[in-house]
């Protein structure tokens, strides 16, 4: 059973490094006496051409992309000390701010506990410390707690500790887990006898974190991972007692845009190997009491062909999409390779996205999408009869949550919006009786009646009407002056959710308006929503956000000197392309590890991602994604004119959006623009995509970045 899911080459630096920086960033302080006219880093320009479908490019910065290069260290080190110097009025603020927010989270917060094979899992804090510790009682919640895993003790003399995928065997009695301590992905799986306390003496390097577990508490599948491009492509079987080299491999998959792992099935029956494209899915299954037999596939994999399987009983349950856009649910006979026998469960609609489900004795629960929302449809199995759960707020988001038992008439599911904290509920979908296990507390007075919610539409050039959640504190007055963040993500078909988030009371108290774009690129509206934002038409999710922010300021929201945008990772490439189409229209942004640099990523096939995502981009060694491509990549799009103040942040290690991606954006913005706006760059020199691991950490970054907001709106406290 899975219990916790959390969904390179490291520099180290030598003393050397640390004395030249340090030095360095004194030069900068005693040159700049701390006042507005410091000059900025200027990286060196070195001329790279690139050649693809017969066409070049120049890259003056394509040498960043040398990781063990000093002068790329040196240049990221100036970026930083530089960071510091133009943000140093803000250091009392910043401080203030992360007080504020981590002084917001209960300190011995925990999870509600669930139970499975006899035991009641959860995890929890102890005050003051970065990480969880994973937790289980014996049969009841009365019983002694036991500590399967102290994460700090993990984390001790670490920068980065991230663990993942805590896996029990059916015994109870041995604990699988990952362990990443880069931050790069690269998970070891370690096993731990709990019957001890003490780890087995064997470790798998290079894997994706997560095991299956036979049912005979011997034997796990384990999903290995390539060294240079990270993608997951081979799994293998290890039987403990035995020694690495006994491994056996068992299925590989030689497609570049495929990538693979295995779980357990919620039955428990079978150990199923799930093969993933962004276009097309092939499930496979190993009898779980029987696993040095071969796997079958549930149906073999076909273009443009998504499915997802759940197993039960004698059936297969096939979530697909095949004659069926917004997806569909099929039932078919274990053992069964071919559609010939399957019947259907649950139709197709034009305007109704199926996204998950989850099968009880005699019960069926739908994960549906109707007009951005999330619906949790109840279906009794027996009788047919169906109802939706009322949630009763305006914009909101829930989900089906952990439910390791098919014989209950009780589902979990958790719930947030933008103005209620994160809640856990038991359903009785008999009674329709709702228990609130859990609401997470907010300390310091938060009181949900203070803040109003809404739900808005903007209409796009194409006609388009698209969805914006936003939040403020009541009283708001629309005089067209208040200081808004909007925010979009916009890729993957990944619907951006209306949460609540504690660190947003500190913008919301001091005024502000947080808006969601819900752009095109995911699956807000159906799936249409996400194929009419990738490929060729992935203009859209620009013109989307574009639409969503002149909306805003028609409505008397804001304006152009308040509003902010910001957004991360493929949100990132959102901002960049937003600033070029139209940096006129806003304060200032904010890029988290943005994916700037589109094309030339993409034309390099040893890079993670790459070759797996030329179905979200396009494979721009085909000309007409090339140009497409090319017309919008924010790095090659930059122009020499006046921009928004910018605030970049990136990460060393990351393995999904390089180093050089938002370091390359920031030296050619350097160059290239016109005015004297605020460009500040922040490089998390020992994490990767997600930063700083730990649970107060990360809230550094979120105190940076409402104060480099603040400070353009003169907002010093």
């Amino acid at each position: 059973m899975i219990l916790f899911m959390h969904h390179p080459i490291r520099l180290f630096f030598s003393s050397r490094q640390k004395i030249t920086f340090i030095i360095l960033s004194i030069l900068i302080l005693l040159f700049s006496g701390c006042h507005p006219g410091v000059k900025p880093p200027v990286a060196q320009r070195i001329r790279k051409d690139l050649t693809t479908n017969g066409q070049t490019r120049t890259d003056y910065y394509y040498w960043l992309n040398q990781p063990g290069n000093p002068g790329v260290l040196r240049y990221l080190q100036a970026e930083n000390a530089y960071t510091e110097i133009m943000m140093k009025d803000t250091r009392s603020l910043q401080d203030t701010l992360f007080r504020e927010i981590t002084g917001r989270l209960r300190p011995n917060d925990s999870t509600v506990p669930y139970f499975d094979n006899g035991y009641y899992y959860y995890s929890r804090y102890n005050p003051g410390q970065e990480y969880p510790l994973y937790c289980r009682k014996n049969g009841t919640l009365n019983a002694a707690e036991e500590v399967m895993l102290n994460v700090n003790d993990l984390a001790k003399g670490r920068s980065f500790c991230q663990v993942a995928a805590l896996n029990v065997s059916p015994d109870n009695k041995i604990l699988a887990y990952g362990l990443d301590t880069v931050s790069r992905r690269k998970y070891t799986i370690y096993f731990k006898n709990l019957e001890t306390g003490k780890n087995i003496d064997i470790a798998i390097p290079l894997t994706i974190g997560q095991v299956a577990w036979a049912n005979d508490s011997r034997t796990v599948f384990y999903t290995l991972v390539d060294d240079t491009t990270l993608r997951s492509y081979k799994v293998c079987r290890h039987i403990l007692g035995t020694t690495r080299d006994k491994d056996v491999a068992v299925y590989t998959e030689n497609d570049p845009t495929f990538s693979i792992g295995a779980y357990k099935s919620k039955s428990e029956k079978y150990v199923m190997i799930a093969c993933l494209s962004y276009t097309s899915n092939e499930y496979l299954y190993i009898d779980a009491d029987k696993p040095l037999e071969s796997y079958k596939s549930v149906l073999p994999r076909e273009k443009n062909h998504e499915y997802s399987v759940e197993h039960m009983g004698n059936s297969f349950f096939i979530l697909t999409n095949w004659k069926a856009p917004n997806f569909r649910l099929m039932e078919t006979p274990v053992g069964s390779e071919s559609k010939q026998q399957w019947k259907e469960i649950v139709p197709h609609r034009k305007n109704v996205l199926l996204q998950n489900f989850e099968l009880f004795d005699d019960y069926l629960v739908l994960d549906e999408r109707r007009d951005g929302l999330n619906y949790l449809r109840v279906i009794n199995r027996n009788n047919g009869k169906e109802h939706y759960i009322n949630f009763g707020e305006e914009t909101y988001t829930a989900s089906i949550s952990v439910n390791p038992d098919f014989h209950t008439k009780w589902l979990r599911y958790e719930y947030t919006s933008l103005t209620t904290p994160a809640s856990v509920y038991d359903y009785n979908m008999e009674t329709m009786e709702k228990k609130l296990l859990k609401r997470d507390e907010v300390l310091g007075g938060f009181d949900p009646s203070s803040y109003e919610a809404k739900r808005l539409w903007a209409v796009t050039p194409d006609s388009t009407r698209v969805p914006i959640s936003l939040v403020y504190r009541k009283g708001l007055r629309l005089n067209g002056r208040n200081p808004l963040l909007l925010y979009g993500y916009g890729a993957y078909g990944l619907s951006e959710e209306p949460d609540f988030r504690p660190e947003r009371l500190s913008l919301l108290n001091r005024g502000f308006v947080y808006a969601i774009a819900h752009v095109r690129g995911g699956e807000d509206m159906g799936r249409s929503w996400y194929t009419d934002g990738k490929l060729l038409h992935k203009k859209n999710t620009f013109t989307d956000f574009i639409a969503c922010a002149e909306y805003l300021i028609a409505q008397k929201y804001t304006d152009t000197t308040h509003l902010f945008a910001m957004g991360g990772s493929a949100g990132g490439l959102l901002m960049g392309a937003v600033v070029n189409l139209r940096p006129d229209l806003f304060k200032g942004a904010i890029a988290e590890v943005p994916f700037v640099d589109v094309l030339t990523t993409m034309l390099d096939e040893s890079l993670p991602l790459t070759t797996g995502e030329y179905e979200e981009w396009g494979n721009p060694n085909e000309k007409p994604y090339y140009d497409y491509i090319l017309s919008y990549s924010p790095y090659d799009n930059i122009e020499a004119k006046a921009y928004p103040a910018m605030l970049v942040l990136g990460s060393l290690h990351d393995s999904q959006v390089q180093y050089w991606e938002p370091a390359k954006w920031v030296a050619k913005l350097r160059y290239m623009k016109t005015d004297h706006n605020l460009l500040l760059l922040k490089m998390n020199l020992e994490a990767g995509h997600h930063g700083s691991s730990g649970r107060y950490q990360h809230y550094k970054d979120s105190a940076l970045e409402y104060a480099f907001m603040f400070k353009l709106l003169g907002i010093a406290h």
